[in-house]
């Protein structure tokens, strides 16, 4: 699956007692925030809409759940995300809601494989290579039922209705999510962070069975832009 530019300025003060600066500092390397969530910027692949780096304090919520909607023009698409699930996910997630990150975007991607059925969203460009300007750490899920369509174990069920993260490879987390509309198989690479709610599955189901977009290289794509498009005007 897919998925603040922050300028570090290193002050010395020419004086008998100069503060140095740390090393990765002076090397102008990503400094990441010092909670236990370590957000940490990207300034080779800077946010494709301006937002601060997220708080990450030292007593991250873990408990409890939050409820977030995603207004679409197709529907209404409630969730709940599970803060003892991924604590720094979800704080994440409402950061970037609250600053109007994910308003007038579009869902770029529907996947209709067999055992792989997602909708992808959270780029601002619609690209699928967009992201927040920073990136966090997994936190991946343990107990996931072993998919029946695969003899290995190798892949864990993602069932339907499940809200995850899209990455681009380990602790590459950052805007993009996906939203499992039927069980799925995947290796359990991929940060849950809440679920669906049923009125979500009902808009989702109309989306999926609008299909995906086709193209003149590919006129029945079972992976790609839906044909339905789906744009979310705002995330409450």
């Amino acid at each position: 699956m897919v998925r603040t530019r922050v300028a570090v300025a290193v002050l010395a003060l020419i004086a008998t007692s100069a503060f140095a600066a740390t090393p990765a500092q002076a090397s102008g390397e990503p400094v990441p925030t010092g909670g236990p969530c370590a957000y940490t910027p990207t300034p080779d692949d800077p946010a494709v809409r301006p937002v601060p780096l997220p708080r990450d304090p030292r007593h991250t919520p873990s408990r409890g759940t939050v409820t977030v909607t995603l207004v679409t023009n197709l529907g209404l698409i409630p969730l709940t995300l599970d803060r003892a699930q991924a604590p720094c996910t979800v704080q994440s997630f409402l950061h970037l809601t609250r600053h109007g990150f994910y308003h007038r975007t579009v869902c770029h991607r529907l996947t209709t494989y067999p055992t792989l059925k997602v909708l992808q969203c959270g780029d601002p460009s619609g690209t699928g290579e967009g992201g927040p300007g920073y990136r966090y750490k997994d936190e991946l899920p343990t107990n996931l039922p072993p998919a029946p369509t695969d003899p290995t174990g190798a892949r864990k069920v993602y069932a339907r209705g499940v809200l995850a993260m899209a990455n681009a490879g380990p602790d590459t987390n950052g805007s993009q999510f996906f939203l499992v509309f039927a069980d799925s198989a995947l290796r359990p690479n991929y940060t849950i962070f809440g679920s669906v709610r049923p009125l979500g599955l009902h808009t989702l189901d109309r989306i999926a069975a609008g299909g995906v977009a086709p193209t003149p290289e590919d006129p029945a794509p079972v992976d790609g832009a839906p044909a339905l498009r789906t744009s979310i005007i705002l995330a409450v």
